[in-house]
Protein backbone atom coordinates (compact mmCIF):
# COMPACT_ATOMS: atom_id res chain seq x y z
CA UNK A 1 0.00 0.00 0.00
CA UNK A 2 1.15 3.27 -0.67
CA UNK A 3 2.32 5.76 1.78
CA UNK A 4 2.21 9.80 2.79
CA UNK A 5 3.52 12.23 4.68
CA UNK A 6 1.12 13.17 7.48
CA UNK A 7 1.40 15.67 10.86
CA UNK A 8 0.08 13.13 13.57
CA UNK A 9 -1.18 13.61 17.18
CA UNK A 10 -0.98 10.94 19.78
CA UNK A 11 -0.48 12.39 22.49
CA UNK A 12 -2.52 16.01 23.95
CA UNK A 13 0.23 18.33 24.90
CA UNK A 14 2.23 21.20 23.63
CA UNK A 15 1.79 21.72 19.96
CA UNK A 16 5.64 21.54 19.37
CA UNK A 17 6.16 18.99 21.63
CA UNK A 18 3.23 16.57 20.76
CA UNK A 19 2.48 16.43 16.83
CA UNK A 20 4.72 13.96 14.74
CA UNK A 21 5.75 13.45 11.02
CA UNK A 22 4.60 9.86 10.16
CA UNK A 23 4.50 7.77 7.12
CA UNK A 24 1.02 6.21 6.70
CA UNK A 25 -1.00 4.86 4.45
CA UNK A 26 -3.11 5.52 1.51
CA UNK A 27 -6.25 3.18 2.05
CA UNK A 28 -8.86 2.50 -0.05
CA UNK A 29 -11.70 4.44 -1.50
CA UNK A 30 -14.76 3.36 0.12
CA UNK A 31 -17.99 4.02 -1.97
CA UNK A 32 -19.02 8.10 -1.88
CA UNK A 33 -15.56 9.10 -0.84
CA UNK A 34 -12.90 11.51 -2.40
CA UNK A 35 -8.95 11.83 -1.98
CA UNK A 36 -7.50 14.68 -2.39
CA UNK A 37 -3.79 15.54 -2.74
CA UNK A 38 -3.26 18.48 -0.42
CA UNK A 39 -1.42 21.56 -2.26
CA UNK A 40 -1.25 24.15 0.56
CA UNK A 41 -2.49 23.80 4.25
CA UNK A 42 -2.95 27.08 6.41
CA UNK A 43 -2.19 26.87 10.28
CA UNK A 44 -4.48 28.38 12.39
CA UNK A 45 -5.04 28.75 15.91
CA UNK A 46 -8.24 26.58 15.57
CA UNK A 47 -5.94 24.16 14.25
CA UNK A 48 -3.72 24.02 17.48
CA UNK A 49 -6.37 24.43 20.76
CA UNK A 50 -7.45 20.39 19.87
CA UNK A 51 -4.24 19.63 19.91
CA UNK A 52 -3.75 20.60 23.59
CA UNK A 53 -6.41 18.74 24.64
CA UNK A 54 -9.09 21.77 25.31
CA UNK A 55 -11.83 19.64 23.16
CA UNK A 56 -10.65 15.76 24.40
CA UNK A 57 -14.61 15.13 24.09
CA UNK A 58 -14.86 15.40 20.96
CA UNK A 59 -11.14 14.71 19.65
CA UNK A 60 -10.37 11.42 19.47
CA UNK A 61 -6.60 9.88 18.92
CA UNK A 62 -4.52 9.62 17.03
CA UNK A 63 -5.26 12.44 14.44
CA UNK A 64 -4.12 14.76 12.15
CA UNK A 65 -4.69 18.30 12.33
CA UNK A 66 -5.03 21.52 9.75
CA UNK A 67 -9.37 22.72 9.63
CA UNK A 68 -7.80 24.87 5.74
CA UNK A 69 -6.37 23.92 2.57
CA UNK A 70 -6.81 23.34 -0.75
CA UNK A 71 -5.99 20.53 -3.05
CA UNK A 72 -6.56 19.13 -6.33
CA UNK A 73 -8.85 15.42 -6.48
CA UNK A 74 -6.10 12.60 -6.99
CA UNK A 75 -8.97 9.50 -6.63
CA UNK A 76 -12.63 9.08 -6.88
CA UNK A 77 -14.48 6.42 -5.24
CA UNK A 78 -17.74 4.51 -6.15
CA UNK A 79 -20.76 6.34 -7.09
CA UNK A 80 -19.13 10.04 -6.69
CA UNK A 81 -20.62 12.59 -9.32
CA UNK A 82 -19.61 16.18 -9.93
CA UNK A 83 -16.30 15.31 -9.54
CA UNK A 84 -13.15 14.58 -11.23
CA UNK A 85 -9.41 13.95 -11.12
CA UNK A 86 -7.74 17.00 -11.23
CA UNK A 87 -10.71 19.01 -9.50
CA UNK A 88 -9.64 22.01 -7.36
CA UNK A 89 -11.51 22.27 -4.26
CA UNK A 90 -11.11 23.17 -0.71
CA UNK A 91 -11.95 19.91 1.74
CA UNK A 92 -13.69 21.15 4.44
CA UNK A 93 -16.19 19.55 7.64
CA UNK A 94 -13.28 17.99 9.39
CA UNK A 95 -9.73 18.60 9.88
CA UNK A 96 -6.57 16.41 8.86
CA UNK A 97 -5.57 18.97 5.81
CA UNK A 98 -1.50 18.75 7.81
CA UNK A 99 -0.97 15.62 5.51
CA UNK A 100 0.29 15.01 1.58
CA UNK A 101 -3.48 13.08 0.93
CA UNK A 102 -6.29 13.22 2.86
CA UNK A 103 -10.36 11.43 2.29
CA UNK A 104 -13.38 13.42 2.73
CA UNK A 105 -17.30 12.95 1.78
CA UNK A 106 -17.63 14.28 -1.50
CA UNK A 107 -20.41 16.48 -0.36
CA UNK A 108 -17.96 17.95 1.29
CA UNK A 109 -15.36 19.21 -1.02
CA UNK A 110 -15.85 22.37 -2.44
CA UNK A 111 -14.85 23.34 -5.73
CA UNK A 112 -12.54 26.19 -6.19
CA UNK A 113 -12.40 29.17 -9.18
CA UNK A 114 -9.34 29.07 -11.32
CA UNK A 115 -8.57 32.45 -10.99
CA UNK A 116 -7.42 32.46 -7.32
CA UNK A 117 -3.91 31.19 -6.48
CA UNK A 118 -3.19 28.38 -3.91
CA UNK A 119 -2.34 30.63 -1.34
CA UNK A 120 -5.78 32.70 -1.92
CA UNK A 121 -7.47 29.70 -1.93
CA UNK A 122 -6.38 28.45 1.40
CA UNK A 123 -7.23 31.00 3.07
CA UNK A 124 -10.70 31.56 1.59
CA UNK A 125 -12.36 29.47 4.02
CA UNK A 126 -11.86 30.22 8.45
CA UNK A 127 -11.33 34.10 8.29
CA UNK A 128 -13.46 35.32 5.33
CA UNK A 129 -16.30 32.56 6.31
CA UNK A 130 -16.13 34.13 10.22
CA UNK A 131 -16.25 37.30 9.44
CA UNK A 132 -19.57 37.05 6.70
CA UNK A 133 -20.85 35.57 9.77
CA UNK A 134 -20.13 38.07 12.53
CA UNK A 135 -21.45 40.61 10.46
CA UNK A 136 -24.60 38.34 9.69
CA UNK A 137 -25.08 38.35 13.43
CA UNK A 138 -25.06 41.84 13.54
CA UNK A 139 -27.43 42.19 10.71
CA UNK A 140 -29.86 40.10 12.55
CA UNK A 141 -29.67 41.89 16.21
CA UNK A 142 -29.80 45.31 14.49
CA UNK A 143 -32.66 44.66 12.01
CA UNK A 144 -31.81 43.68 8.83
CA UNK A 145 -29.42 44.43 5.76
CA UNK A 146 -29.37 48.65 6.71
CA UNK A 147 -29.16 47.72 10.38
CA UNK A 148 -25.46 48.17 10.45
CA UNK A 149 -25.66 52.17 9.02
CA UNK A 150 -24.47 54.74 11.69
CA UNK A 151 -23.97 52.12 14.34
CA UNK A 152 -20.40 52.39 16.44
CA UNK A 153 -19.11 49.29 16.37
CA UNK A 154 -16.04 48.19 18.55
CA UNK A 155 -13.52 45.72 16.68
CA UNK A 156 -10.88 44.05 19.75
CA UNK A 157 -7.53 42.47 18.03
CA UNK A 158 -8.09 44.71 14.86
CA UNK A 159 -5.06 43.89 14.01
CA UNK A 160 -5.50 40.42 13.36
CA UNK A 161 -6.54 38.94 10.11
CA UNK A 162 -10.53 38.76 11.13
CA UNK A 163 -10.05 42.22 12.74
CA UNK A 164 -8.50 44.00 9.57
CA UNK A 165 -11.61 42.08 7.39
CA UNK A 166 -14.03 43.41 10.01
CA UNK A 167 -12.77 46.61 9.96
CA UNK A 168 -12.80 46.82 5.96
CA UNK A 169 -16.33 45.18 6.01
CA UNK A 170 -18.08 47.25 8.53
CA UNK A 171 -16.84 50.52 6.74
CA UNK A 172 -18.13 49.60 3.45
CA UNK A 173 -21.68 48.47 5.94
CA UNK A 174 -21.68 52.10 6.89
CA UNK A 175 -21.10 51.90 10.48
CA UNK A 176 -18.54 53.99 12.70
CA UNK A 177 -15.81 51.57 13.53
CA UNK A 178 -13.41 51.91 16.15
CA UNK A 179 -10.15 49.33 16.18
CA UNK A 180 -9.14 48.42 19.26
CA UNK A 181 -5.50 47.04 19.64
CA UNK A 182 -3.03 46.69 22.38
CA UNK A 183 -0.10 49.78 20.80
CA UNK A 184 0.10 52.32 18.96
CA UNK A 185 2.68 50.34 16.59
CA UNK A 186 -0.67 47.82 15.70
CA UNK A 187 -2.74 50.97 15.21
CA UNK A 188 -0.48 52.39 12.81
CA UNK A 189 -0.46 49.20 10.76
CA UNK A 190 -4.33 49.14 10.44
CA UNK A 191 -5.92 49.96 6.77
CA UNK A 192 -6.30 53.46 5.98
CA UNK A 193 -10.11 53.72 5.75
CA UNK A 194 -12.30 56.80 5.94
CA UNK A 195 -13.42 57.79 9.31
CA UNK A 196 -11.50 54.87 11.41
CA UNK A 197 -11.06 55.78 14.94
CA UNK A 198 -8.56 53.76 17.16
CA UNK A 199 -8.46 52.68 20.62
CA UNK A 200 -5.56 51.45 22.66
CA UNK A 201 -6.35 49.49 25.21
CA UNK A 202 -5.61 51.75 28.68
CA UNK A 203 -5.95 54.57 26.88
CA UNK A 204 -9.48 57.06 26.64
CA UNK A 205 -10.70 57.43 23.27
CA UNK A 206 -10.48 61.17 22.54
CA UNK A 207 -10.58 62.22 25.95
CA UNK A 208 -14.07 60.97 26.49
CA UNK A 209 -15.67 57.24 27.70
CA UNK A 210 -17.06 55.25 24.99
CA UNK A 211 -20.01 53.48 25.00
CA UNK A 212 -20.72 51.24 21.31
CA UNK A 213 -23.78 49.78 20.07
CA UNK A 214 -21.93 46.08 19.29
CA UNK A 215 -18.39 44.57 20.31
CA UNK A 216 -17.25 42.26 18.20
CA UNK A 217 -14.30 40.12 20.48
CA UNK A 218 -11.52 37.91 19.61
CA UNK A 219 -9.71 38.59 22.81
CA UNK A 220 -11.50 37.65 25.98
CA UNK A 221 -10.51 36.84 29.60
CA UNK A 222 -10.49 40.61 31.42
CA UNK A 223 -10.25 43.26 28.53
CA UNK A 224 -13.79 41.19 26.97
CA UNK A 225 -14.92 41.59 30.47
CA UNK A 226 -14.27 45.13 31.21
CA UNK A 227 -15.39 46.12 27.48
CA UNK A 228 -18.79 43.99 28.10
CA UNK A 229 -19.46 45.44 31.47
CA UNK A 230 -18.96 49.20 30.75
CA UNK A 231 -18.26 50.34 26.72
CA UNK A 232 -21.73 48.30 25.54
CA UNK A 233 -25.13 50.52 25.27
CA UNK A 234 -28.43 48.73 26.57
CA UNK A 235 -29.37 46.53 24.24
CA UNK A 236 -26.58 45.97 22.14
CA UNK A 237 -24.94 42.81 21.22
CA UNK A 238 -21.75 41.17 22.13
CA UNK A 239 -20.40 38.53 20.07
CA UNK A 240 -16.97 36.69 20.82
CA UNK A 241 -15.55 34.59 18.48
CA UNK A 242 -12.10 33.82 19.97
CA UNK A 243 -10.00 33.96 23.53
CA UNK A 244 -6.67 35.15 22.60
CA UNK A 245 -6.08 36.09 26.09
CA UNK A 246 -6.15 32.38 27.09
CA UNK A 247 -8.95 33.26 29.27
CA UNK A 248 -12.85 33.43 29.07
CA UNK A 249 -14.87 36.60 29.73
CA UNK A 250 -16.18 35.82 33.27
CA UNK A 251 -19.77 34.57 33.90
CA UNK A 252 -20.13 37.58 36.41
CA UNK A 253 -19.05 40.33 33.60
CA UNK A 254 -21.92 38.47 31.34
CA UNK A 255 -24.45 38.09 34.45
CA UNK A 256 -23.85 41.84 34.99
CA UNK A 257 -25.35 42.77 31.58
CA UNK A 258 -28.94 41.18 31.15
CA UNK A 259 -29.88 44.06 28.74
CA UNK A 260 -27.42 43.05 26.24
CA UNK A 261 -27.04 40.17 23.64
CA UNK A 262 -23.90 37.97 24.48
CA UNK A 263 -22.89 34.85 22.34
CA UNK A 264 -20.15 33.51 20.76
CA UNK A 265 -19.61 32.38 17.05
CA UNK A 266 -18.58 28.47 16.48
CA UNK A 267 -17.80 28.18 12.93
CA UNK A 268 -17.88 25.14 13.17
CA UNK A 269 -21.41 24.82 14.02
CA UNK A 270 -22.73 27.06 11.32
CA UNK A 271 -20.77 24.66 8.44
CA UNK A 272 -22.65 21.34 10.19
CA UNK A 273 -26.23 23.04 10.42
CA UNK A 274 -26.20 25.11 7.40
CA UNK A 275 -26.38 22.92 4.16
CA UNK A 276 -24.02 22.26 1.59
CA UNK A 277 -25.67 25.17 -0.47
CA UNK A 278 -25.78 27.56 2.41
CA UNK A 279 -22.03 26.81 2.16
CA UNK A 280 -21.40 27.05 -1.42
CA UNK A 281 -22.98 30.41 -1.37
CA UNK A 282 -21.01 31.90 1.74
CA UNK A 283 -17.93 30.90 0.04
CA UNK A 284 -19.06 32.57 -3.14
CA UNK A 285 -18.99 35.61 -0.70
CA UNK A 286 -15.16 34.58 0.84
CA UNK A 287 -13.95 34.34 -2.53
CA UNK A 288 -15.63 37.82 -3.99
CA UNK A 289 -14.46 39.11 -0.64
CA UNK A 290 -10.27 38.36 -1.78
CA UNK A 291 -10.44 39.30 -5.54
CA UNK A 292 -11.57 42.70 -4.44
CA UNK A 293 -9.30 42.88 -1.69
CA UNK A 294 -11.27 43.12 1.78
CA UNK A 295 -11.17 39.62 2.74
CA UNK A 296 -6.73 38.82 1.97
CA UNK A 297 -4.86 37.42 4.40
CA UNK A 298 -1.46 38.04 4.07
CA UNK A 299 1.12 35.14 4.04
CA UNK A 300 4.22 35.25 6.54
CA UNK A 301 5.73 32.09 4.90
CA UNK A 302 5.16 28.88 3.66
CA UNK A 303 6.76 25.97 4.69
CA UNK A 304 7.40 22.35 3.59
CA UNK A 305 5.85 19.98 5.94
CA UNK A 306 8.85 18.10 6.40
CA UNK A 307 9.83 21.29 8.21
CA UNK A 308 6.90 21.47 10.44
CA UNK A 309 8.70 21.81 13.47
CA UNK A 310 10.03 25.53 11.63
CA UNK A 311 6.42 26.51 11.04
CA UNK A 312 5.29 25.91 14.24
CA UNK A 313 8.01 28.18 16.44
CA UNK A 314 7.39 30.51 13.50
CA UNK A 315 3.86 30.60 14.11
CA UNK A 316 4.20 31.03 17.65
CA UNK A 317 6.42 34.31 17.54
CA UNK A 318 5.22 37.51 19.00
CA UNK A 319 6.35 39.39 15.74
CA UNK A 320 4.89 37.42 12.93
CA UNK A 321 2.99 39.63 10.23
CA UNK A 322 0.38 37.48 8.39
CA UNK A 323 -0.50 33.55 8.41
CA UNK A 324 1.87 30.67 8.32
CA UNK A 325 1.06 28.01 5.37
CA UNK A 326 2.44 24.61 4.66
CA UNK A 327 3.96 22.42 1.32
CA UNK A 328 2.50 18.99 2.25
CA UNK A 329 3.99 17.98 -0.94
CA UNK A 330 7.53 18.03 0.63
Amino acid sequence: MAVHLAAVVENYGRPEDVIRLARRPRPDLAPGMVEIAIERAAVNPSDLIPVTGAYSNRTVLPFVPGFEGVGTVSRIGAGVSGLKSGDRVLPLGASGLWQSYVQRPAEWCFAVPDDLSADQATTAYINPMTTLRLIAELKAHFGGSYGLSGRRIGVTAAGSAIGRMLLMTLSAEGAEVIAIVRSEATAARLPALPGLQTWVTGQQLAGKDVVFDALVDAVGGETGGHLLRHHLSPGGAFLQYGALSGAPIAQSAISARPDVRFSFLWLRSFIHAAGRQAISNALAQCFDGIRDGSMVSHIAATYPLSRLDEALVHQSAPDRRGKILLDPRC
